[in-house]
This record gives C-alpha cells, sequence and structure tokens, in this order.
C-alpha cells in the first residue's frame, strides 16, 4: 500500500474528504517526526511505540576494500508494535 491508497482507505474508513485526510496523516507524520527529533518517544496502547534508539560508534570493514573502517555512533528511529497489533496481523 502506498501513501494514496492509505489515504483513499483512511478517508472512506473516516467518512472525511482526501484533502482532509491528507492534513491528518500529515500533522501525525510531523508530530511523530518533531518528537522523536527531540528525544522523546509516542506510546499508543494496542498499537505500538515510536522511539529511538542510540547506535555507539564501532568498526566494520569496507567490503569492496576489506580495509576495517570507523562506523560513526547515531541515532535512528525504531518502532515496537502493541500486543493488539502482533495478535491481529498472526491471525491464522
Amino acid at each position: 500500500m502506498n501513501k494514496s491508497e492509505l489515504l483513499a482507505a483512511m478517508a472512506e474508513k473516516c467518512e472525511l474528504s482526501k484533502k482532509d485526510t491528507e492534513k491528518a496523516l500529515k500533522a501525525f507524520v510531523d508530530v511523530v517526526t518533531e518528537e522523536l527529533a527531540n528525544g522523546g518517544k509516542i506510546q499508543l496502547v494496542g498499537f505500538g511505540t515510536f522511539d529511538v534508539t542510540h547506535r555507539p560508534q564501532r568498526q566494520g570493514i569496507n567490503p569492496s576494500t576489506k580495509e576495517p573502517i570507523t562506523i560513526a555512533a547515531s541515532i535512528a528511529p525504531k518502532f515496537k508494535a502493541g500486543k493488539s497489533l502482533k495478535d491481529a496481523v498472526n491471525v491464522k
């Protein structure tokens, strides 16, 4: 499912126009992005948790030259699915 398909499905479920649905989705993405950029986390009970993880500096190997390289420390976003979402996906 791509963004336009997601917007169409959300608009149908919410009985909103696609334009209003797009505004809501953009607002959600913006709020999540801002909160994670500030080091926070967002918990949606039953759905999951958006959080950041800190990756320390580490040694790696350049696959083409086999030379050791240093991989810089970084911060990466992560999502952990909640129980309700896991249960819904694992229905047999």
